[in-house]
């Protein structure tokens, strides 16, 4: 596969607690550059960045991160605002411990609730894999095919664990077709980013891949 296709599906990420504007316009300028799919960005430096970039390359951002156990009245509005302030694409993260309570109806309703504050924008859901078990992963495809958001994601980077193939094939196996895949966390070299696209992931979170572009160039 092309490095320039990989690099398309490639949301080019910043979250680092410490992560400065300059940083930031760094990758901004990197994702412009590289034809990224996004920049996955701080809520924080979303009205900045999307000033910056304009129609050019799209702003994601996330919520409820990297815990996800934020009521949902303030994950609803972190979306609002996000969206208000430019974003293009939210990324959330799901309460894990209502999961694992088995409170179905309370995850599948959360994001429910943030989907419509999104304004039409894409929603993708974090249910960090590291953290499930497969029968809990296998419920949260069934959740997420219902709730009208766009991708289930598997990592937010910030837990025990990031990707790994054999998640994304789960997931391939048992979300329903308008839902696409979001593979996270750990992925370090060309070899992994088209395995997983060729398991199933139409979207890569990483800053690694324009990594290796430049080294690529440089050469």
């Amino acid at each position: 596969m092309d490095i320039k296709e990989i690099l398309s599906k490639c949301d080019h990420t910043l979250l680092a607690p410490a992560a400065t504007w300059d940083e930031i316009k760094q990758i901004c300028d990197d994702g412009i550059k590289y034809g990224t799919a996004s920049v996955c960005i701080p809520a924080s430096f979303v009205k900045r960045a999307k000033e910056y970039v304009g129609d050019r390359l799209a702003i994601c951002t996330v919520i409820g991160f990297p815990n996800g156990y934020d009521t949902t009245a303030a994950k609803c509005y972190q979306a609002f605002d996000a969206v208000q302030n430019g974003a293009d694409e939210i990324d959330m993260v799901i309460n894990i411990g209502a999961l694992k309570d088995k409170d179905y109806a309370f995850v599948l309703d959360e994001i429910k609730a943030i989907k419509e504050h999104c304004g039409g924008k894409l929603l993708k859901v974090i249910i960090e894999t590291c953290l499930l078990t497969d029968e809990e992963k296998i419920k949260m495809c069934e959740i997420v095919s219902e709730s009208g958001a766009d991708y289930i994601k598997t990592s937010t980077g910030f837990s025990t664990g990031g990707a790994t193939f054999d998640d994304i094939k789960l997931f391939d196996q048992h979300v329903a077709p308008h839902v696409k895949i979001k593979a996270a966390g750990g992925i370090s070299s060309l070899e992994d980013a088209e395995k997983f696209i060729s398991l199933g992931a139409s979207r890569l979170g990483t800053s690694r891949i324009v990594k290796i572009a430049k080294q690529l160039e440089s050469e």
